[in-house]
């Protein structure tokens, strides 16, 4: 006998397990957390097993659930790509699309190349600023779909992507990292990565400076490239003539950072539902156009 699985229980179980919390999935869904426990509750039973974990610190995937997230995602993933296929109007109109500086030339650059040939009557605008500064974007109105870089152990509102490790960068060959004091070069002071960044330093007991901030990632290379500082950049973002600093470099660890995907609670236009599918396929590899 065939059995079909609930695609809307799907999508709730993995916005649980990439949250950790009922709450916290229910804002993201935009559901009260009941109706989450319910949903989750349901799909436990349609499929005769346990799938979290659920403690005071919140929700952990069982091995069930383990397996089930992996191909979860591939599921929702063909889901939106069949619905985007067969259902889409042609997208149009202006959209504001923000990321943060790092991301733009690693990941971002390919999806608006395709974005771009896919759907010409969009007026694509790109918004390049800190993760902070764009989520203040995403609610006053003036951006229309993010990625936004954020601790992966705080709550989010957004669809988590991928989570990356944050790692101290510096010169190949260079000994920046051995000076006291340590000199950091920030892309800006609204920056992300900057509370941890120097919370790290200072649980480490190293005595630092920042020695430039100016909103521009280019100028943040150069001053590691020539030696004078090191900044601290997702592993993913890392270019190859630079290298990453660990404990045995004598630097602290730094915690994980997700990379979420944010829509205004009001909902995401044609082409914000769009641009929402070739950013999942970027961090996926699937083929969203």
């Amino acid at each position: 006998m065939s059995r079909s699985l609930d695609i809307d229980l799907i999508r709730t179980f993995v916005a649980a397990a990439d949250a950790g919390s009922m709450l916290a999935a229910a804002n993201t869904r935009h559901l009260t957390q009941g109706a989450v426990s319910q949903q989750v509750k349901r799909l436990e039973e349609s499929l005769g097993c346990n799938l979290f974990l659920r403690n005071r610190r919140g929700l952990r995937l069982t091995p069930a659930g383990e397996t089930l997230l992996l191909k979860a995602r591939r599921l929702l993933n063909l889901n939106d790509e069949i619905w985007s296929a067969m259902a889409r109007k042609p997208a149009r109109g202006p959209l504001r699309l923000g990321v943060p500086y790092d991301l733009v030339g690693s990941i971002v650059a390919p999806v608006l190349k395709t974005y771009a040939e896919a759907y010409p009557e969009v007026e694509l605008s790109l918004v390049c600023t800190s993760s902070p500064e764009l989520l203040a974007g995403l609610n006053d109105g003036t951006i229309d779909i993010a990625l936004v870089e954020e601790p992966a152990d705080a709550v989010s509102h957004g669809e988590r992507l991928a989570v990356e490790r944050l790692v101290w960068v510096g010169a190949r060959a260079g000994n920046a990292h051995l000076r006291t004091p340590l000199s950091v070069s920030m892309v800006a002071e609204s920056c992300a990565f900057r509370p941890v960044v120097l919370a790290a330093l200072e649980s480490d007991g190293r005595i630092w400076r920042t020695l430039f901030e100016s909103g521009n990632i280019e100028a943040t290379r150069a001053t590691v490239q020539a030696d004078l500082a090191i900044t601290a950049w997702l592993a993913c973002t890392v270019p190859a003539d630079l290298r990453v600093l660990g404990v045995a470099d004598g630097m602290p660890e730094l915690p994980p950072f997700a990379i979420s995907l944010h829509i205004p609670k009001s909902g995401a236009s044609e082409a914000s539902a769009a641009m929402a599918l070739l950013l999942r396929a970027a961090f996926t590899g699937t083929q969203a156009v």
